[in-house]
């Protein structure tokens, strides 16, 4: 019934950034209700809510025998994240990457792309690379952490991206945070059941599905808050938003997937996603390293690629 995996799908989308919303409002507030620094909740909370809607689809993915989705979930939301939202933003607003972002956090990423290959040598990334991950994921938020306690204020938290203060109390907050976790979960089962169900209609494989459609309604937090940033002229948020998510989807995201139920992936099959992942984040990271702003035409080469990969994604799917 290819209407009603439609409308699970619709639902799954509407559910997943609704119930992002309300986990990171909700958290947040309760988090600075507590005294907890608008840094620490920026790099924390936020960041990881931002996520929340990959790790729950690619969670249950995982946890139901959907492996492919599982995985083309996080490698098709990285590339969206670069491709799609880098690429928009730059034609909006060229946005300048920090020097900071460029010592420390784009080395991480390079080094967690460079690894979901590694970890499918044997076929699979199992229970062990899986928790390698999730420890590695813990580091950086520690480690990120650490760094943003030694930089100056005024670089640390910037007023554009300071949390604003809550008129909810703290029930009302704790009550947003379960209703957006429960919100979530449902999403997420509607949405995996409704990317199945299309991908049957269509004839395609659940991979195909997970890298176009499912990764783009799980990018939508990243989307709505990088163009939002780019319209209001902080368009250098979205480079840290893309950057920090990409990390997460890799190393938290396919570690908590991972320990759930080790995820099945051929190296052959996953080729062309994984050297396009590769790709664009090694452009991404030359063109913020050569000039530390991506500019429209660079924008514009990473929109044509993504682009680019959809076109042939479908080409492939129909031959």
């Amino acid at each position: 019934m290819p209407l009603f995996s439609l409308l699970l799908l619709l639902i799954g989308v509407a559910c997943l950034y609704y119930g992002a919303e309300w986990l990171v409002r909700g958290s947040a507030g309760l988090a600075l209700a507590f005294g907890v620094s608008s840094v620490v909740v920026g790099l924390t909370v936020v960041s990881f809510g931002t996520s929340a809607p990959e790790l729950v689809v690619s969670t249950l993915a995982a946890a139901t025998d959907k492996p492919a989705i599982a995985l083309g979930n996080v490698v098709g939301s990285n590339i969206a994240n670069i491709g799609l939202i880098l690429g928009l933003t730059a034609l909006i607003a060229p946005p300048i990457a920090e020097g900071s972002l460029r010592v420390r956090e784009l080395p991480v990423l390079l080094i967690a792309t460079a690894a979901v290959p590694l970890a499918l040598i044997d076929g699979k990334i199992g229970r062990f690379d899986a928790a390698v991950f999730l420890v590695a994921a813990m580091v950086f938020t520690y480690a990120t952490l650490r760094w943003t306690e030694r930089e100056p204020k005024s670089i640390a938290e910037p007023d554009s991206a300071q949390p604003k203060p809550e008129t909810l109390g703290t029930w009302a907050l704790a009550a947003l945070v379960l209703a957006g976790l429960m919100v979530l979960f449902i999403g997420g089962e509607a949405f995996v059941k409704g990317a199945v169900g299309v991908a049957t209609w269509l004839g395609v494989s659940d991979r195909v599905v997970a890298l176009t459609v499912v990764a783009l309604g799980t990018s939508l937090p990243e989307l709505a808050a990088s163009l939002v940033a780019a319209m209001r002229g902080h368009s250098e948020l979205a480079v840290g938003n893309v950057v920090g998510s990409n990390i997460l989807n890799i190393l938290l995201i396919l570690g908590v997937a991972g320990l759930v139920h080790p995820i099945p992936g051929a190296l052959s099959e996953s080729a062309l996603d994984l050297a396009l992942m590769g790709l664009l984040t090694v452009a991404c990271a030359v063109a913020i390293r050569r000039e530390r702003r991506i500019t429209r035409v660079e924008g514009t080469v990473l929109l044509a690629g993504y682009f680019g990969f959809i076109a042939l994604l479908v080409r492939q799917s129909l031959g």
